[in-house]
């Protein structure tokens, strides 16, 4: 599989994509939350007619290099001549300052569950260090079936040294999938284990059909792209983890082995700055109260504050509230920043730009508070509240 996003040339007569072909199949609802759109495998299509010169020059400027007699395409085509066999998964943990799964990961194992019917074996990947320390075995869900612990002196976080990690796993493993969260970790470090490994990931998964066919959001969450990936034998991919269910941490009898990595030279660990809270983590909670613009300034954020801690959730904003200094980006919900799906999500003076939507409109239940009754998060709210904020706010934190 191709990026659908590269190798594209659009005009009013062609489309040509490599790797996938778009077949119009979009079906829409009433609010801004889905739009679906099917896509169907091959190498090189085009959509308009062309005279054949043309199109044997465009093909063999797409041709990816895997099929142009390089490594990866001897990979390739050796592996189309490979049999068929069970899904082995390997999970890239997230790290973690506690001997606990993150809950990204948690909702990777369910993903990884999903792929053969639920009779794959699973193998856990933990990257950690002195200040990451490894999992306990007791808080692992009884999906995975084995642990490979990866031991760095340090810089555990860093893309290269978990990379580097992933690929001495596949050496060792005869794995059909590489799977990780969709997080800033996951997205730093994926990319550059395919490149190791001469497979092109399949990013942002929300659904999984089959083992070669998944399904991701494109356009900011506007449309969803089935993509089946060519890859063989080995698949990598990343999934979101609102997407899916967290595993139940009720422990596990997997086997534990030590996984040797390559020193990383390339790049060396400075430090980290984590900002703490006695609050949920934004990523994790089942309440968030997001504020935007029309709180006006961040010495107004404690009005929304306040509320959260009644309701026993954390806070949040758009990309414009943060870009203007009312509260630290790692507060950000929507596309550039984290993606959300709490139970209950309340949006106050946010007007509902679709990056922020991408970023929170899986979420259970929505409330929105916005005095503008056109504005557009009363398109994709469950309930909505025209009122003035400074209003609205106070009343309804003295009511719980």
């Amino acid at each position: 599989m191709q990026y659908i996003h590269q190798n594209m040339f659009c005009s009013t007569r062609v489309c040509i994509v490599s790797g996938s072909k778009f077949v119009p199949d979009i079906t829409h609802r009433n609010n801004a939350r889905t739009h679906r759109t099917q896509t169907h495998t091959s190498h090189i299509l085009a959509i308009a007619p062309l005279p054949p010169a043309t199109m044997i020059s465009l093909t063999n400027a797409l041709r990816p290099a895997a099929w142009r007699g390089t490594l990866h395409g001897a990979r390739r085509v050796a592996a189309a001549t490979a049999t068929a066999r069970d899904a082995s998964t390997l999970i890239v943990s997230e790290p973690s300052h506690e001997p606990t799964l993150p809950a990204a990961t948690l909702s990777a194992v369910t993903a990884a569950a999903q792929l053969d019917g639920g009779s794959g074996d699973i193998t856990l990947l933990t990257v950690t260090d002195d200040t990451h320390p490894p999992v306990d075995p007791a808080r692992l869900p009884t999906e995975v079936g084995a642990v490979l612990r990866a031991e760095v002196g340090s810089g555990a976080l860093l893309a290269e040294t978990a990379a580097a990690a992933v690929a001495a796993a596949c050496e060792q493993g005869a794995f059909t999938h590489v799977m990780a969260a969709s997080s800033k970790f996951g997205t730093n470090m994926v990319p550059r284990a395919g490149a190791m490994l001469g497979v092109s990931p399949v990013p942002d998964v929300v659904e999984i059909l089959a083992e070669d066919t998944f399904v991701r959001p494109i356009y900011a969450g506007n449309a969803l792209a089935k993509v089946r990936t060519t890859d063989a034998p080995l698949k990598m991919l990343t999934i979101r983890p609102t997407a899916f269910e967290k595993a139940e941490p009720s422990g596990s009898d997997a086997a534990t082995a030590d996984l040797a990595v390559p020193v990383n030279n390339l790049t060396e660990w400075a430090g980290e700055s984590v900002s703490k809270s006695d609050r949920p983590d934004l990523g994790s909670a089942s309440v968030v109260v997001s504020g935007g613009r029309g709180m006006k300034s961040g010495d107004n954020f404690p009005l929304l504050e306040a509320l959260a801690d009644k309701l026993g959730g954390a806070g949040g904003a758009p990309r414009a509230a943060v870009d203007a200094g009312f509260v630290p980006n790692d507060l950000q919900v929507g596309q550039t920043g984290k993606v959300v799906a709490p139970d209950l999500y309340i949006a106050v003076g946010i007007s509902g730009a679709i990056q922020h939507l991408s970023g929170m409109k899986d979420s259970k239940t929505i409330v929105a508070i916005n005095k503008d009754p056109e504005a557009p998060i009363f398109q994709v709210a469950d309930y909505g509240l025209v009122e003035d904020l400074f209003v609205a706010v106070p009343d309804l934190a003295d009511k719980i």
